[in-house]
C-alpha cells in the first residue's frame, strides 16, 4: 500500500540537501555537496527497500530487485534529483520518490514481479550547472563522449570531466553504453511543470511527446569605447547587438503556430558590464523547443541567419558554439493505451498531452516502450521555490504507478 505519510516525510528529507546560503529554494546542482547528499541518502532508500545498487562511470545509480526471472528484460522506472539554483522540492524528486516507495509498496504487498525491476536515479539532468540537460541519461546509454565532458564547463570554468573525477567517478568510459542488459519499459512520473492539469481541473497527464532543446551560446566582440566620445554612428555596440537577437528569437518561435515552438535567451552576459563603457562583448545562452525536429530545426537556422545579419549590420564578429541538439520524441500509442487503460480502471480524472520539457525519459524513448505520467503543480509554477503539488495528488500518481509497474512486469504484458 502507498503510504502517504512516509512519502511527505521522504520529501521533507530530500528539501534539506540544498547548499546553505544560496537563497529560499532548493540548491542542488549537479555534483555539488549537496546533490551527493541527496543521492546518498536515496542510494540508502534503494538498499533499506532490498535492491542492490549499482553506480555506473557517471555516478548514475541502479537499484535491481531481480524477480522471479532475472534473465528477462527488466521494467525501469525512476527520475533525478539535482535541482536549477533556488528550485523547488517536486521537480525530479517526485519520479524517484515515487519510483522507491512503489518498490517498498510491492514488497510489503507480497508481490513477486516475473521481470527484473529497476529503479534509477539520474545524475545531472537539469542544465543549470554545465549548460546541457539529461547528461546522466544520455551517458548511460553510449550518448556522451569523454571529449563532450571536458567541453562542459559551468559558470566556474569547472569541466564535467573534472567534476566526475573529483566524485571517483570515470569520465573516460563514457561513449559506450553505461548500462547492460535489455530494458522491457520504462515510466517516469513527474510534475507537469506548465497549467494545462490545473486549467482542465484534471489529476493526471498522460505524456504523448517530449518537446526537446536545441541549445547554444552566442558570443559578440565588437569596441568597448567611451561612452560619452564615441558617437553613436560610431559604435560598434554589443549589447544592442544582444538585444535585437533576443527579440528576434522571440519573434522567430512566436512565428510557429502548428507545432508550436518556443525559444528562450536565459543567459545574457554584457562586458565589460560598467555604465561609462560601450559594451564590448556580450555572450547569450539561446534555448529552442519544440516537439517537432523540423520546426525546432527551422527556427535555430533562422536565428543563426539573423544573429550573422545583425552582426554584419552593426560591425560585431560572432561565434555561434553548440551546447546541445536533442530529438523530440513520440510516446508508442501502445504505452499511451496501456497507461490510459489504468487511469480509466482507477476511475480518476486524466488526459493526455505533451511535455513541453525535457526529461530523461525521452533517451529511452527512442530504444524501449517509454511512458511518462503527469501531476499538477500549483498554478504551473516550477524551478521556483514556490513549485509544489498537492500529497493527494502525488499518492495518486505513485499508485497509478504501482499498477503500472506491476502490470508490465508480468510476461503476459507487452507492448507490441
Amino acid at each position: 500500500m502507498i503510504v502517504k505519510e512516509r512519502l511527505m516525510d521522504m520529501f521533507a528529507r530530500m528539501r534539506k540537501f540544498s547548499a546553505q546560503g544560496e537563497g529560499p529554494g532548493v540548491y542542488r546542482l549537479a555534483f555539488t555537496d549537496a546533490d551527493w547528499q541527496a543521492r546518498g541518502y536515496l542510494t540508502g532508500l534503494m538498499r533499506e527497500i532490498g535492491l542492490s545498487v549499482r553506480e555506473d562511470a557517471f555516478g548514475n545509480v541502479v537499484g535491481r530487485w531481480e524477480g522471479t526471472e532475472p534473465s528477462l528484460p527488466a521494467v525501469m522506472f525512476g527520475s533525478h534529483a539535482d535541482s536549477v539554483p533556488n528550485g523547488g522540492n517536486y521537480d525530479g524528486v517526485l519520479g524517484i520518490l515515487a519510483a522507491i516507495e512503489t518498490v517498498r509498496s510491492l514488497k510489503e504487498d507480497g508481490f513477486c514481479p516475473e521481470h527484473p525491476l529497476e529503479v534509477a536515479l539520474f545524475m545531472c539532468e537539469e542544465s543549470s550547472r554545465f549548460g546541457a540537460a539529461t547528461l546522466g541519461s544520455r551517458a548511460m546509454l553510449g550518448e556522451l563522449s569523454p571529449d563532450d565532458a571536458k567541453r562542459l564547463t559551468d559558470r566556474g570554468g569547472v569541466a564535467l570531466y573534472d567534476a566526475l573525477k573529483d566524485r571517483g567517478l570515470s569520465p573516460d568510459a563514457l561513449g559506450k553504453p553505461l548500462y547492460e542488459g535489455d530494458v522491457k519499459a520504462f515510466f517516469e512520473v513527474h510534475i507537469e511543470q506548465g497549467k494545462v492539469l490545473e486549467h482542465e481541473k484534471k489529476s493526471v497527464g498522460i505524456v504523448t511527446g517530449i518537446a526537446a532543446p536545441t541549445r547554444f551560446r552566442v558570443k559578440l566582440t565588437g569596441s568597448a569605447d567611451h561612452s560619452g566620445a564615441t558617437p553613436m554612428p560610431l559604435r560598434h555596440d554589443a549589447a544592442c547587438a544582444a538585444a535585437e537577437i533576443v527579440l528576434d528569437a522571440e519573434r522567430l518561435a512566436t512565428a510557429e503556430q502548428e507545432p508550436p515552438a518556443v525559444a528562450t535567451v536565459g543567459v545574457l552576459q554584457i562586458a565589460p558590464g560598467v555604465m561609462n563603457v560601450i559594451p564590448g562583448g556580450a555572450e547569450l545562452g539561446v534555448d529552442i523547443r519544440s516537439i517537432d525536429g523540423a520546426t525546432k530545426k527551422r527556427v535555430a537556422d533562422k536565428l543563426k541567419d539573423a544573429v550573422s545579419e545583425i552582426c554584419a549590420r552593426r560591425g560585431i564578429t560572432f561565434e555561434i558554439v553548440p551546447i546541445s541538439d536533442e530529438r523530440p520524441v513520440a510516446i508508442r500509442p501502445a504505452v499511451l493505451d496501456f497507461l490510459e487503460k489504468i487511469c480509466r480502471e482507477d476511475g480518476g480524472s486524466y488526459m493526455r498531452l505533451p511535455s513541453g520539457a525535457g526529461h530523461d525519459a525521452m533517451h529511452w524513448a527512442e530504444r524501449v516502450p517509454t511512458g511518462m505520467l503527469f501531476i499538477p503543480c500549483r498554478d504551473g509554477v516550477s524551478h521556483n521555490p514556490e513549485e509544489y503539488a498537492a500529497p493527494e495528488d502525488i499518492v495518486n500518481a505513485v499508485r497509478l504507478l504501482e499498477k503500472a509497474v506491476r502490470a508490465a512486469s508480468r510476461k503476459n504484458v507487452t507492448f507490441a
